[in-house]
């Protein structure tokens, strides 16, 4: 078989086929008589990737729809300087290799330093050339985490170009988190009644943080014609800007058909302190957990039942993990119970009332709800962001033993400590980790390091060098702490590049950890120079 026309079809289907079933097609395409046909599935893959290039160069303009409309709208913000708008050049094209300042060393992937150099220009509040903005556009679309600076730097610009290309559709859906980012105007009803689901969230979510009052009206408009699943993600967007005036909408929500919605409205709800909600809960609290009259331990006595009020204020009759049902009824209680309660209701304090020992109401020498009571504390403070808990629970930052004490032992914190750790102010989360790492090392500190901002502090950034190069001391090898390294090269401050450098030459030569603190030497001085131009 000679294929005349466009070979596409005929190799797509020899394709699905498969060449054991069909014979590999003759073809008049250019070069086509330089492909090696003595292994066919190979020989059918270049032949189709010889297609391409030809279907592509051979690609027509489309011809208009109509007149050229409006240009693109003015944008008022300064023009990136030329050297930072090459170095995005470089970063979109996702080069790697190179010096970067670092005596020829290797760097790390430029594709994973793209997201701090879009957040840094966003913040600068510079816009790039319109010749990048194309590029800039096709990284967003293929890197989803990239979306809400890549549209914020586009600009005017890169809404006009999405409105001519529909690759870039998704410019328009995309929603700012700044509200002095985003475009104004009235509430868009035809948009909210027509629109795409995605579209539909976003202009929810823009006119929320925008004007909060006017989003709950457009959403309890359409509420009850809404699919579940649409009124889950619906219901999510009514976090930007929640306050007292979205309860009596929740309170109906609770009532709702779907278990999913049930529950966001319930935790919604449940992080308003002063909701008709978080008042039941916290008598329900009250009830499952005293102070004794010793004041010298907390005595738990958990739900005896799930009733069908506790159903409607969120909690599941059974636990999804297995858990025992009273125990887990007490902990959805506590989690969603306000915790100012308790330094109301006792007069201690959260590190007080955390030292004191928990026993069962009937048998008080019992300590079998010490860690459910824990952990039910720890999910209330992230979900009510309270630093005070968050800080009670974690403890002090870990110190050196004294001399001769032995190794130290890696505080015992109940419930997830990233979680809690993000609930702290930056400086201190930093503070707290860079302390664990000095003591522990990186062995229990990934997820530590993934709660605190980006770049590190200088003091953080110094001990995980530190760590990193009692590591190497120590004969363990660079892949054992892969999650960490990922980590280094777009986290740590640029300034430590000058200690790395030293432990890249300390370092055995041609060794796995010359090579990686080369590697993290260059990738910090690239880091550098590309922060240095978004400032000239």
């Amino acid at each position: 078989m000679t294929i005349t026309q466009d070979p596409w079809e005929t190799l797509h289907t020899t394709a699905l086929l498969g060449t054991d079933r069909r014979p590999l097609p003759a073809t008049t395409l250019p070069l086509a008589d330089t492909v090696d046909q003595a292994d066919p599935a190979t020989a059918l893959l270049e032949l189709a990737a010889l297609a391409t290039v030809r279907r592509r160069a051979g690609a027509l303009p489309v011809p208009a729809a109509g007149p050229p409309g409006p240009p693109a709208p003015e944008d008022g913000r300064p023009e990136l300087p030329a050297a930072a708008a090459r170095r995005l050049a470089v970063l979109l094209a996702g080069r790697s290799g190179g010096s970067g300042g670092s005596g020829g060393a290797t760097l790390a992937n430029l594709a994973e330093l793209l997201p701090q150099w879009l957040a840094t220009a966003r913040a600068r509040g510079l816009r790039p050339p319109g010749a990048l903005i194309p590029g800039l556009l096709d990284a967003a679309r293929a890197r989803s985490e990239l979306r809400s600076d890549a549209v914020a730097l586009a600009g005017p610009l890169g809404r006009w170009l999405a409105e001519q290309n529909p690759d870039w559709r998704f410019v328009l859906r995309t929603a700012a988190p700044d509200p002095a980012e985003q475009p104004g105007g009235p509430v868009d009803h035809q948009l909210w009644h027509e629109g795409l689901f995605a579209e539909r969230v976003t202009h929810l979510t823009l006119l929320r943080r925008r004007d909060p009052a006017a989003g709950l009206e457009l959403l309890s408009g359409t509420w009850s014609t809404e699919r579940a699943e649409d009124r889950l993600l619906f219901l999510d967007s009514l976090q930007d800007g929640l306050s007292a005036a979205d309860e009596p909408f929740l309170e109906a929500a609770l009532g709702d058909r779907s278990k999913n919605v049930r529950a966001t409205a319930a935790e919604l709800l449940s992080t308003l302190p002063g909701s008709a909600l978080a008042r039941r809960m916290a008598e329900r609290a009250g009830a499952a957990v005293r102070l004794a009259a010793t004041g010298t331990h907390l005595l738990v006595t958990p739900p005896a039942e799930c009733d069908a009020a506790m159903q409607r204020d969120g909690i599941p009759l059974k636990s999804p993990t297995g858990r025992g049902e009273r125990a887990w009824w007490f902990g959805e209680v506590i989690a969603a119970a306000p915790l100012r309660l308790w330094p109301e209701s006792t007069g201690l304090t959260p590190e007080q009332l955390l030292a004191l020992r928990v026993g069962d109401s009937i048998d008080e020498t019992s300590s079998s709800w010490a860690d459910d009571l824990r952990e039910a504390w720890a999910r209330a403070a992230v979900r009510q962001h309270d630093a005070d808990w968050a800080r009670a629970l974690l403890g002090p930052a870990p110190a050196p033993p004294a001399r001769g004490a032995g190794r130290a032992r890696a505080p015992r914190v109940t419930g997830a400590p990233a979680k809690l750790l993000a609930v702290l102010p930056p400086e201190e989360r930093a503070a707290w980790t860079a302390a664990f790492i000095e003591v522990h090392g990186l062995g229990e500190a990934f997820q530590l390091l993934g709660a605190c901002g980006t770049p590190w502090t200088p003091p953080l950034s110094t001990a995980v060098v530190t760590a990193l190069a009692r590591a190497a001391g120590s004969g363990a090898y660079p892949w054992s702490h892969s999650g960490v390294l990922g980590m280094t090269e777009r986290a740590l401050a640029p300034e430590t590049a000058s200690a790395v450098e030293e432990l890249a030459a300390g370092a055995a030569p041609d060794s796995a950890w010359s090579e990686t603190f080369a590697r993290l030497a260059g990738t910090l001085r690239f880091r550098a120079a590309m922060l240095a131009e978004l400032d000239s």
